[in-house]
């Protein structure tokens, strides 16, 4: 018989053992992660008395895996329009925490004397919050439905997306001894360039194709595609420079914002899961005991360090975010902790062989601390306010209690000159990224296929040259054509055309900036592919470009193309719209006034369900509007009270954070309780015959309460034909009648005492 190999093993030990721990730290309501890492301790080599994994460079490669699937799964919860609505504040927020955490990270460990590049990973690692403990907490504590806590999870999703940016930026400082400003501006123009270049492509490609197979997609296939997607990506990063987990954080944003992305995100739940558990188990077989011991003083001071940091700086950050002081120190008080990202930057420092060994057990360790510590901090923000209250001039107090990010005074015409050329700037950024890449790769692959073609049928290349440099101008003639004619029609451009005769010069100099840079690309084409004359290069230039432009059939596919996009940009919130799953516009201008709109599901065993809304009183008992009811696909706006609840509903309600943190505590705990003894209320088909001393003798079926008093049910009644007999209520029982029964085991005895 064949022995199993060692990875199988290993993984047999590593769930079962991640098992039982997370059941234990599920009755303990603490979170999966820290029993993920529990386990990996206990299966670690650093427990001798236990069995250990076999082969640690496996289990390596799983975890690999399992930050990749992490990252994808981050990326499908990520919206780019989410980010694009949110404003300054959150960004504001969480660039505050992010640098002040970092510099604080920096100094602590450079006080202890750790190497350079220990002290940089160490101040990303303290910098990043958790965004799956602060949930739970916040839902095992009632607040999710509370303002501030909408405000937190805004600033983690940000923090989620620098952080990727964060690791792409430590790959490139850990490459080099010292990289300088020049370096690391590279960086991030080369981040910007592929993130811009692979979100456009994505956004247009992948929606257009899940689109064109939509009928044929099933649970299982669709499941293979979009981990297909997830890995191609992963390459194609890695190819480029960046790391696997980036392309899939990527990946999965692009697939966010199709109208898949819910079953995705359903589909991909047990693989995230299965490897993500893969991936914590290795970082706590890393946990060393005495590396613990011998920097208990360092953990201690690390733990210190993220209290009071994030209590700090999260607050001051909120602060600058808009966010009054009562909410901005709630805010600050329930990020202070360590989150998973934590282990992903360590394991990457680890990886590049570029931070000392002790580290990452160090920031585990601190980790779970301050994971056990956030519940305490999150009830502590409260009396920490009323304290620093107490002891601030009440003129500060007012100041910080209204304090709003305001914006300066701007007239029309500037906030219109402001809104076009933003536009254009993004306008004429988008499309010289996507010009770029399609000339990179026509130059890199196109081109010396058609120059070998040239020279076997010609015996040169400059025919190779014309067809690739003619092909690449057609490609990107779209592209030119909207960075010189996009928003010239705009309602902004003719607004200030015509408003003030001063805006027509600066009008004309963005057109003509726009022109010189769409020129700009043919002359590099043509530069590049001949020999001719700069000035004959300039004049082709120009008649390529004039050509572009008067173009009706070109002008028709560029907006066609653009339609096509923003149809695919726009798909995931047209179906949540038909769907009714979309808060209603209202729902943004409530903020404002101390009340907003959160969505709560009725519960299966929900004591609500077939009570009218009139019955509940739930205005009455919490002061909440029931606004709209979402039922399957249907949509019941402003229910009136005669309006039944149905197990499964989705009530969207109105009220501030007290009242809907009320009502959310009702919804939850107002269930019928469990049946302790289910196995008893198994229904059996019994056969009775009525005797002569039967009560149920000369009475019809209706008036014997068979059905009302013993709960059963006559299923028919047995002549000694192939089939039962079918009943009537108004047929009378009599003697020797043979009854089949339907009823609970105890409903049935009663009965057979009686027949």
């Amino acid at each position: 018989m064949s022995e199993l190999p060692a990875l199988v093993e290993d993984l047999a030990l590593i769930l079962v053992v991640a098992g039982f721990v997370t059941l234990l730290f599920r009755k303990l309501r603490q979170p999966l992660v820290l029993g993920y890492i529990v386990a990996g301790f206990l299966v670690s080599p650093h427990m001798p008395y236990l069995m250990s994994v076999v082969d640690k460079a496996d289990i390596q490669t799983w975890a690999d895996i399992g930050v990749i699937f992490l990252l994808f799964s981050l990326g499908l919860d990520f919206s780019i329009k989410k980010i694009l609505k949110m404003g300054a504040s959150p960004i504001i927020a969480a660039c505050t925490i992010i640098f002040c955490m970092m510099t604080l990270g920096g100094i602590v460990g450079h006080s202890f004397g750790w190497q350079r590049m220990d002290c940089i990973f160490l101040g990303g690692m303290l910098a990043m919050s958790s965004t799956t403990i602060i949930y739970k907490a916040f839902a095992d504590m009632g607040l999710t439905q509370q303002g501030f806590a909408t405000t937190v999870m805004s600033v983690l999703i940000l923090e989620d997306i620098l952080a990727i940016v964060m690791m792409v930026m430590l790959s490139t400082l850990a490459s080099g001894a010292s990289p300088d400003g020049s370096q690391i501006v590279g960086s991030l123009a080369k981040i910007g360039f592929f993130l811009v270049l692979w979100f456009v492509i994505g956004l247009f490609a992948i929606p257009l194709f899940l689109r064109s197979v939509r009928r044929f997609l099933n649970n299982e296939t669709l499941l293979v595609v979009s981990l297909g997607f997830c890995c191609l990506m992963a390459v194609v990063s890695t190819q480029v420079g960046f790391s696997a987990a980036f392309g899939a954080f990527v990946m999965g944003s692009i697939l966010a914002e199709t109208i898949e992305a819910d079953k995705i995100i359903r589909l991909v739940e047990p693989v995230k899961n299965l490897f993500g558990a893969v991936f914590f188990v290795s970082v706590g077989m890393l946990v060393d005991p005495k590396i613990l011991a011998d920097y208990a003083l360092p953990i201690l001071f690390l733990v210190l360090t993220i209290l009071t940091g994030q209590a700090l700086f999260g607050t001051l950050g909120y602060l600058l975010g808009g966010q009054s002081l009562k909410n901005a120190m709630r805010c600050g008080f329930s990020m202070a902790q360590v989150g998973e990202f934590a282990f992903i930057i360590a394991s990457l420092g680890l990886s590049l062989h570029v931070i000392s060994d002790f580290l990452y057990p160090v920031v585990v360790a601190v980790s779970v601390i301050t994971t056990f510590l956030t519940p305490y901090m999150i009830r502590a923000a409260d009396p920490c306010y009323e304290t620093l209250v107490s002891h601030l001039p009440k003129r500060w107090v007012r100041r910080l209690s209204h304090f709003q990010a305001g914006t300066p005074y701007t007239t029309a015409s500037d906030s219109l000159w402001k809104d076009l050329v933003k536009a254009m700037l993004m306008n004429t950024l988008i499309y010289s990224i996507l010009s770029t890449a399609v000339i990179t790769i026509m130059f890199s692959l196109i081109l010396p296929v058609c120059r070998h073609l040239s020279t076997e049928w010609t015996g040169n290349h400059w025919a190779g040259n014309a067809v690739c440099g003619l092909l690449t101008v057609a490609i990107i003639s779209p592209f030119l054509r909207s960075i010189v004619m996009k928003k010239n029609h705009s309602e902004e451009f003719k607004a200030l055309w015509t408003g003030r005769r001063i805006n027509r010069l600066p009008l004309i100099a963005t057109v003509l900036a726009r022109v010189v840079i769409a020129i700009g690309f043919i002359f590099y084409i043509c530069n590049y592919l001949t020999r001719f004359k700069t000035a004959l290069i300039i004049a082709i230039a120009v008649g390529v470009l004039t050509l572009m432009l008067l173009s009706r059939r070109l002008k028709k596919r560029s907006i066609k193309l653009e339609r096509l996009f923003i149809l695919n940009l726009r798909s995931r919130d047209i179906e949540a719209q038909v769907h009714g799953r979309k808060k209603p516009l209202f729902a943004g201008h409530l903020v404002d006034r101390d009340i907003h709109i959160a969505n709560f599901e009725l519960p299966d065993d929900s004591t609500w369900a077939g009570q009218t809304l009139r019955s509940l009183q739930l205005r009455n008992r919490f002061g909440v509007h029931v606004s709209s009811i979402l039922r399957g696909s249907l949509r019941i706006n402003i229910p009136n009270g005669d309006t039944i609840l149905f197990p499964g509903d989705k009530l969207q309600a109105i009220g501030n954070d007290e009242q809907l943190t009320a009502f959310s505590a009702a919804v939850s705990t107002e269930l019928h309780p469990e049946d302790a003894e289910i196995e008893k209320r198994e229904m059996k088909l019994r056969r009775f015959v009525l005797a002569e001393s039967s009560p149920f003798i000369g009475k019809t079926l209706k008036e014997s309460g068979i059905r009302d008093q013993y709960n059963c049910m006559v299923v028919g009644v047995d002549e000694g034909q192939k089939n039962l007999t079918l009943i009537t209520p108004f047929r009378s029982l009599e003697v020797g009648d043979v009854l089949w029964i339907v009823g609970e085991q105890a409903d049935l005895e009663r009965l057979l005492a009686l027949s």
